[in-house]
């Protein structure tokens, strides 16, 4: 028997693995629960309730061709053992995973047990990700002959007719009824997982919404509507990138390269080649990618971080953009970036507070576009622009009416105007008419702001990270670019 081990690629269409394993010979497609995942403080029943989604969509497509994934909850290598005591797994399918430290150990384990068995562990390469680089010379070359490929296309005359029959004892099998309970949608706001929803997404996107994507993408409103919407379908794998990227082209022929085209083009490269960061030094789940901003160990704001979660800093956009992903699963990049920004650079919070969290409420979370952005927004590479964000600032450029704020922080629907954006210039007697229940801010804005740009923009130039540089460059900036920052930096 064969197995087929699906992970964040929960598609049956432009899949290498289960076309390698439509052979003829049986196969068991598999899927698990694994309890390490599900109490990692990056996830959340949210995760799991698009997986569950996901699964269930999967099932109803296998259904009328006699087969089902089997979905079962506990340990991978348990799960495999008891595959293994009914019969003999001549092979195992899977795509490469570049995930958190926890799936990387756990697939080394399996690796191991499938090496003691001698048991062929087939991994696909997965988007545009690349195993084994150590610098970025001809990754985007790569990157353009593998999306330009044609499609992994099962070939479903092949499946084997038989469902194989196993028992799962050290695992715990899950039935249709549990996996519907877990799918049951809990709030209108979150998006559906599965492929038919993602394709939908597409559709609505190149059909229309597309044409003010490049206007919106900074827009906490406008963005709900104009940006494509399709991260949480490529980060669990209901589409790949390579279908993605094929669509776009699609449309630019119809359509013409466009501006708003071009720059969803650039964003698909951009996904891929975070990821490729994580892949090559995934140690930044829990150290600066530039090992010079080691030295520095600040002590930390624990009440700012706790209002910085429960959304309440004072601060009326920063609130907004907070409660809007929390109930959503939702924001626009510019605002996730603010968020980490503000924690970190203003309010004395800690990064691995705003990563943990971040991903418990990004419905997309996916690890490694996940850490590189992380990494890059608080400053920690010691290559990228050092962006520390005014949240005021942001509020009204992007929000100047405060529409977004009135509705995610409904504490200042009462307020008229551009005082919405700083209620704290609010007299006491005009707060006590307003009967307003908002908090004061966690800082002065400006002179945090002032106190961070001497901070940080001191550290940049601190020998240790300097001589960080030209490693990080090498290891994760395509040459052109890399020869391009070191000329710059020489003059």
């Amino acid at each position: 028997m064969q197995v087929v081990w699906f992970k964040r690629d929960l598609r049956l269409e432009d899949h290498a693995p289960l076309c390698a394993a439509l052979n003829g010979a049986p196969a068991l497609l598999l899927y698990v629960f694994e309890p390490e995942l599900w109490g990692d403080p990056h996830y959340s029943e949210r995760h799991w309730r698009f997986v569950a989604q996901s699964l269930l969509e999967m099932n109803e497509r296998l259904e009328p061709l006699g087969h089902r994934i089997r979905i079962v909850e506990g340990a991978v290598l348990d799960a495999l053992s008891d595959i293994a005591e009914h019969t003999t797994i001549t092979t195992l399918y899977s795509y490469q995973e570049t995930g958190l430290r926890r799936t990387y150990d756990r697939d080394l384990g399996v690796a191991h047990w499938c090496q003691d068995r001698a048991i062929p562990w087939h991994e696909f390469q997965y988007n545009g990700v690349q195993r084994g680089r150590t610098h970025r010379r001809g990754w985007a070359k790569s990157w353009h002959q593998f999306m330009a490929q044609p499609m992994d296309s099962p070939d479903w005359e092949m499946l084997a007719k038989i469902e194989p029959k196993v028992t799962f004892k050290r695992v715990e099998e899950w039935s249709a009824e549990r996996l519907r309970s877990l799918a049951e949608p809990v709030t209108v706001w979150e998006q559906v997982g599965g492929v038919a929803p993602a394709n939908a997404v597409l559709d609505s996107f190149f059909g229309g919404r597309v044409a003010n994507y490049h206007r919106s993408l900074s827009k906490p409103t406008l963005s709900r509507k104009h940006c494509s919407r399709i991260s949480p379908y490529l980060a669990w794998g209901n589409v790949s990138v390579r279908q993605v990227y094929q669509r776009l082209l699609q449309a630019q022929a119809q359509q013409g390269k466009s501006r708003a085209l071009s720059a969803f083009n650039s964003r698909l490269h951009w996904h891929c080649h975070f990821i490729q960061k994580f892949e090559a030094e995934d140690r930044i789940e829990f150290e600066p990618m530039n090992s010079g901003y080691d030295q520095f160990d600040d002590p930390w704001n624990e009440r700012n971080e706790q209002a910085w979660i429960e959304g309440r800093t004072g601060l009326p956009y920063v609130d907004a953009c907070l409660r809007c992903v929390q109930q959503t699963g939702y924001l626009h990049f510019r605002g996730r970036a603010m968020l980490v920004s503000v924690l970190c650079h203003l309010l004395g919070g800690r990064w691995q507070v705003a990563a943990r969290h971040l991903a418990q409420w990004f419905l997309d979370f996916e690890p490694g576009i996940h850490y590189a952005q992380i990494q890059m927004q608080v400053g920690l590479t010691g290559i990228n622009t050092l962006r520390i964000y005014n949240p005021v600032k942001q509020g009204q450029d992007h929000d100047p009416d405060g529409v977004f704020i009135r509705k995610w922080v409904p504490e200042l629907r009462s307020l008229q105007g551009a005082i919405v954006h700083r209620p704290w210039l609010l007299g006491p007697i005009e707060r006590a008419s307003l009967e307003l229940d908002y908090p004061e801010p966690c800082v002065d804005v400006e002179e945090a702001h002032r106190a961070a740009r001497q901070t940080f923009w001191a550290r940049r130039q601190n020998p240790l990270v300097l001589q960080e540089v030209k490693r990080v460059l090498y290891r994760h900036v395509e040459q052109d670019a890399f020869r391009t920052v070191s000329r710059s930096r020489r003059r």
